[in-house]
C-alpha cells in the first residue's frame, strides 16, 4: 500500500465537523486571540507560520445570523503590526471593524490589544485573514461560518456538514517575498510549493502514487500523527452532505472535484444560488461556495477529493483529501485515480461555470436597480514606476497613507491623502491586447467619493501585462458590500455590451473574477457609510498596487473608537486632546 496511515490518530486529527459542540443560542460570542509566529509543518516541511492561540489555521468561528462577535485581538508579534479582515461581513454600522490597515483602522502595534465588535447579519460561508502587509501569505486566516437564525431553515436540506479552507504555501518566508516583489528589478516569488486543505498539504510526495502514473513522486508515508497528514471526510452511504469551501489563496486559482460524485452549487459568498449540478468547479481567491453531494457511490470504496491550479501554468501538484465511506476502513486508499484538474488555460471551462451562476430570488435577494447613477471603468495594467514593477488601475498604483482614510475623512484632515479623485475611466484608444506603449505609471492614494445611497456600476477591464501575450486572471473583492455581477465579456467593453447584462437574476457576490483580455460588470448600492477597499485578492498584486478605495456617507458614521485612530494625524489629534 502506497500510503501508510495509523488509523486512530488520523480519525481524531483529520476529520472535521459533522457536529459542532458549541451552543448556538447565545447572541454575543466572545473570543480572546493572540496572534504570533510559530513553527509548523503545513506540507510536512517545518517552517515559520502565523497562528492564533497556537493554531494554524486560526480557530473556526461558528455563529448565527444576528449574533455579535467580540474578538479581543492581541498582537504578540515583536516587530510588526497586525489587523484582521472579516471577509464577506459587511460591517453595517461598524466600518472601523473591517480590519484594513490604513483604510479602516491603524495597525495594532506589538503588545497591544484591539477589540473587534461587529454583527454577523447574514447566514453564509465566510472567512477571515490578515490585511496588513502580506500576512495572509504567512498563514493568518481561518473560517467564519454563520448559520441561519434560530427557527429559520435553509432552502435546501442535508444530513451533515464539512468545511474546507483552501490556501497555497511557499517555503520562502513572507518577509523575503515582500522584499522580492519590491526589488528593482522585481524578483517574482514563483508558484507555490504546495496547496493546503484546512492547513494540510504534502510536499514532494504523492498520496495517490499507486494510481497516478508518471508523477515521479514517491508515496507519502505517515506514522499517523503528522500535522500534514491528509484530511479525511467521514460519511455514511446514501446521505446528503453540505461542503462549505473557502479560498484564501495568495496567488492560485483552483478547481475542486470529488471522484465519482456530482456537486450541486447552492451558495456563493453568503448568497443563495439557483442550484445547478457540476462535476467540478473553479474557485478564485476570496470566493466561498457551498455545494451539496450525495453519497450514492459504491460504499465499499473511498474516493479522492482533488484540488488543482487553474489560470496559471501549474508547477504545484494537486492537493488531495479522502472521502471515507464509513462502511469501509479509512486507511483503504481509493482505487480510482483522483479527478484531473481541467487544463490550466481552458478558460472556456471556467467561463461556462461562471456564467451558470444565478441568484435564487428569495426574500431580500431582489434584482438590481435597472439604471446606475455613476459608472466607473477600472483598467488593470502592469506598469513600471522608476524601474520598479507595479500593478496599476487607470495608470495609478495604490499606496496607502499613514492616517487611515476613515478617520481622516471623518475628522476633516484634507492633507492626509491626495484630494484629487482618481480617474473614472481610461483613454479610449488604449489597446488592451498589447503591452502598454508607455509602461510608466504613477503612485496615488486618492479616493473615489461616492454619493451616498446611489447606484454604482464598475466595469473591470483586463489588459495585457508588460510581457507580450500575457493577461492574467484577477479576482476582485469589495469590502463592505455585496454587488450584483451583471455579466462578463471578451475584449474591450463597449456601450453595446450593456445589452448582455443580466438584470433579472444576477448573483450577489463580494468577489468576482476578470478573465484574461476580458471585462466584468458589477453593480452595487453605495449605502453603507464608511471607507472601503476594492482590490485584486491576489496578495502579490495588491502588494504591488492593484486596488482602489471607495468612500460613502462617512458623515453618517458614528463615533470611531480611539484605538482605531491612534496613528498618523488622528493619533496626534487624540494626544492633543489628552494633553489639553
Amino acid at each position: 500500500m502506497a500510503l501508510i496511515i495509523s488509523l486512530t490518530p488520523i480519525l481524531y486529527l483529520c476529520c472535521f465537523g459533522l457536529f459542532v459542540s458549541s451552543v448556538l443560542s447565545a447572541k454575543a460570542r466572545h473570543f480572546k486571540w493572540e496572534v504570533e509566529y510559530m513553527y509548523g509543518a503545513p506540507d510536512c516541511l517545518e517552517h515559520v507560520v502565523m497562528g492564533i492561540n497556537g493554531q494554524f489555521p486560526g480557530p473556526t468561528i461558528k455563529a448565527r445570523a444576528g449574533d455579535t462577535l467580540v474578538i479581543h485581538l492581541t498582537n504578540k508579534l515583536h516587530t510588526e503590526g497586525v489587523v484582521i479582515h472579516w471577509h464577506g461581513i459587511r460591517q453595517l454600522g461598524t466600518p472601523w471593524a473591517d480590519g484594513t490597515a490604513s483604510i479602516s483602522q491603524c495597525a495594532i502595534n506589538p503588545g497591544e490589544t484591539f477589540v473587534y465588535r461587529f454583527k454577523v447579519d447574514k447566514a453564509g460561508t465566510y472567512f477571515y485573514h490578515g490585511h496588513y502587509g502580506m500576512q495572509r501569505s504567512a498563514g493568518l486566516y481561518g473560517l467564519l461560518i454563520v448559520d441561519v437564525e434560530e427557527g429559520k431553515k435553509e432552502p435546501f436540506q442535508y444530513d451533515g456538514e464539512f468545511n474546507l479552507l483552501l490556501s497555497d504555501w511557499w517555503h520562502k518566508g513572507v518577509h523575503e517575498q515582500e522584499v522580492d516583489l519590491s526589488a528593482n528589478p522585481m524578483r517574482w516569488i514563483g508558484e507555490p510549493q504546495s496547496l493546503l486543505l484546512n492547513g494540510r498539504g504534502q510536499y514532494n510526495c504523492s498520496l495517490a502514487a499507486h494510481n497516478s502514473k508518471g508523477s515521479g513522486l514517491p508515496a507519502c508515508k505517515f506514522r499517523g500523527n503528522e500535522r500534514c497528514a491528509p484530511n479525511i471526510l467521514h460519511v455514511m452511504p446514501n446521505k446528503t452532505y453540505r461542503l462549505r469551501v473557502a479560498s484564501t489563496t495568495a496567488l492560485a486559482s483552483l478547481n475542486l472535484a470529488i471522484g465519482k460524485h456530482k456537486l450541486l452549487m447552492v451558495e456563493a459568498d453568503g448568497n443563495y444560488l439557483e442550484p445547478f449540478w457540476v462535476n467540478d468547479f473553479d474557485i478564485y481567491s476570496g470566493e466561498t461556495y457551498s455545494v451539496l453531494f450525495h453519497t450514492d457511490q459504491q460504499p465499499t470504496d473511498n474516493y479522492w477529493i482533488s484540488v488543482g491550479v487553474r489560470g496559471r501554468k501549474p508547477a504545484t501538484p494537486q492537493a488531495l483529501a479522502i472521502l471515507h465511506y464509513q462502511s469501509t476502513t479509512a486507511s483503504k486508499l481509493p482505487t480510482i485515480a483522483p479527478p484531473q484538474t481541467p487544463l490550466w488555460n481552458d478558460y472556456s471551462h471556467s467561463k461556462s461555470f461562471s456564467k451558470k451562476i444565478r441568484a435564487r430570488l428569495l426574500g431580500s435577494q431582489n434584482p438590481p436597480p435597472i439604471t446606475n447613477h455613476r459608472r466607473i471603468f477600472l483598467l488593470n495594467t502592469q506598469n513600471r514606476i522608476d524601474g520598479y514593477t507595479k500593478w496599476a488601475i487607470n495608470n495609478v498604483s495604490l499606496t496607502l497613507p499613514p492616517t487611515p482614510y476613515l478617520g481622516s475623512i471623518k475628522h476633516g484632515f484634507s492633507n492626509a491623502f491626495d484630494q484629487k479623485s482618481p480617474p473614472d475611466s481610461f483613454v479610449n484608444t488604449y489597446d488592451i491586447t498589447r503591452p502598454p506603449s508607455n509602461p510608466n505609471s504613477t503612485y496615488g492614494n486618492g479616493v473615489y467619493m461616492l454619493k451616498f445611497n446611489t447606484t454604482i456600476d464598475v466595469i473591470l477591464q483586463n489588459a495585457n501585462a508588460l510581457n507580450a501575450n500575457v493577461s492574467e486572471i484577477h479576482p476582485w473583492h469589495l469590502h463592505g458590500h455585496d454587488f450584483w455581477v451583471l455579466g462578463y465579456g471578451e475584449g474591450k467593453f463597449t456601450k453595446k455590451d450593456e445589452n448582455k447584462f443580466n438584470l433579472k437574476n444576477p448573483p450577489l457576490r463580494n468577489t468576482v473574477v476578470i478573465f484574461p483580455y476580458g471585462w466584468t460588470a458589477l453593480r452595487f448600492m453605495a449605502d453603507n457609510p464608511g471607507v472601503w477597499a476594492f482590490h485584486c485578492h491576489i496578495e502579490p498584486h495588491l502588494h504591488m498596487g492593484m486596488g482602489v478605495v471607495f468612500a460613502e456617507g462617512v458623515h453618517l458614521v458614528g463615533k470611531i473608537p480611539d484605538e482605531a485612530l491612534s496613528c498618523g494625524l488622528t493619533g496626534k489629534m487624540l494626544r492633543s486632546k489628552t494633553h489639553n
